[in-house]
């Protein structure tokens, strides 16, 4: 009987890729693959990328190095954001074989098949990112506690400093019936968390059409597919990764405050504090409505983390701009920022907007927020300190530890104990750590 091919895969930027490298590993399994850990020799690397930042971009030659130092004679297949968008540049890296893009990443085992190592530059197979027009459902399996569940892809949004229409094309969408079975699925594997994500996955249920063909009689949205997967799938926890603050409705915030499946936890990305700014993203909300969206969470579950993206040195930004962004993020209850340097990319307006924000301002910017960040961060867990919470158990790094996430995604550390992983207890939320980035805790009676 001979040996099975390996493959390895490694995955850059977010959730969203997860969830299709997950799928994709599966379909080479399902061919008589073996996947193997990237860290270790194999046949086929395949690494899925992005291309939110130039350093993304950066990251992708350096880890196809590091597969070619592990093992030089074999093949490396590079997907993806940053695959759609620069196929020609990656297929000039050194060591990369095959170059597939948005719209025939799922169709790898076809040009694998036929693949042959030879010295130049790599073979592109990634055509115009408008023909890219069917959904392709994916979600992952990890450590088997959570599980990304990819519901929605691509963007009909036209941010002025965003690639990714330009790489993964327009918004669409799995069916609700699809979607929910899906989740099923994952549930049956005995996960206990369901992550849903997406590109502008409050979009959910655009593009349905194009999937079956003809048009739905009802074109199922976001908040149908909330309802119906607290409804019908047995699985104790779901959470929504990042929505639009113009797609979180009033209606998905009072389901999500009386379901005891979705847990009370929101990401939502503001970008900028200041109006002229939003206008020159070319976002589709304004602050005021951004206040409300946090007031109304706040309102209905007091206890609920909310976290949000902000973008600084965006061009045309002063310094009167970004403190009106510190200032107003400082007044919102929110609970943590995810923090992002501004950086040109190229096709998008914003690359040739002009005022320019020197890049050591950009960093210094930067900075001011992280510090406020973990400010946020510390007074959102000190809320909590003495109270009561269920965690999901997870495996630590450190094997004398457990980790943990409460409903209201508060990390947790503490000590180990056999068989807590990949359940949920109560826990009592004792000291914040040193660096404000986890609460010790120990089980609630203990």
């Amino acid at each position: 009987m001979a040996t099975p091919r390996t493959v390895a895969f490694h995955t850059l930027g977010c959730k969203l890729n997860y969830s299709e490298t997950s799928a994709l590993a599966r379909l080479f399994e399902s061919s008589g693959y073996l996947p193997v850990k990237f860290e270790e020799a194999a046949d086929i690397y395949v690494l899925n990328t992005c291309s939110v930042t130039e350093q993304a971009d950066k990251e992708c030659k350096k880890i196809v190095r590091q597969a070619l130092r592990r093992q030089p004679d074999a093949f490396v297949v590079v997907t993806g954001c940053y695959a759609q968008l620069k196929p020609a540049e990656i297929a000039e890296i050194p060591g990369v074989d095959l170059v597939l893009g948005a719209g025939e990443k799922f169709r790898i085992l076809n040009y694998i098949d036929d693949l042959s190592k030879a010295p130049g530059k790599g073979l592109v197979h990634a055509g115009e990112v408008r023909d890219v027009n069917t959904f392709n459902a994916s979600f992952s399996f990890g450590d088997r506690t959570r599980s990304f569940l990819k519901v929605q892809d691509g963007c009909d949004y036209k941010c002025s400093f965003c690639t990714i229409p330009q790489a993964r094309g327009a918004s669409r969408s799995d069916t609700l019936e699809q979607a929910v079975e899906n989740a099923r699925q994952i549930a049956d594997s005995g996960v206990r968390e369901i992550v849903l994500t997406g590109v502008n996955l409050g979009d959910f249920g655009n593009g349905t059409e194009v999937i079956e063909g003809t048009r739905p009689k009802k074109e199922a949205l976001f908040a149908d597919l909330v309802q119906a997967l607290d409804e019908q799938v047995e699985v104790p926890r779901f959470r929504i990764s990042s929505i639009e603050p113009n797609l979180l409705t009033d209606e998905i915030i009072a389901f999500v405050a009386q379901s005891q499946r979705f847990m009370p936890h929101f990401h939502v990305p503001l970008q900028s504090g200041n109006n002229k700014q939003l206008r020159e993203m070319r976002r589709r909300y304004r602050r005021e409505l951004y206040a409300e969206r946090v007031a109304l969470i706040k309102k209905l579950m007091p206890h609920a983390c909310i976290g949000c993206d902000v973008i600084v040195g965006f061009p045309d930004e002063t310094e009167a701009d970004f403190l009106e962004t510190y200032q107003f993020i400082q007044q919102l209850d929110i609970s943590y920022l995810h923090v992002f340097t501004y950086s040109e990319r190229a096709n998008t307006p914003a690359a040739e907007m002009p005022g320019v924000v020197p890049v050591e301002e950009r960093r210094r910017r930067n900075q001011a927020l992280r510090g406020l960040s973990e400010m946020k961060r510390r007074s959102f867990y000190q809320q909590f300190a003495g109270q009561t919470r269920d965690v999901l158990f997870e495996q630590h790094k450190d094997s004398t530890l457990l980790s943990g996430h409460t409903d209201n995604y508060i990390k947790i550390e503490l000590p180990f104990q056999p068989g807590l992983i990949n359940t949920i207890a109560p826990v009592q939320l004792n000291a914040l750590s040193a660096d404000g980035e986890v609460m010790h805790a120990q089980r609630a009676g203990a």
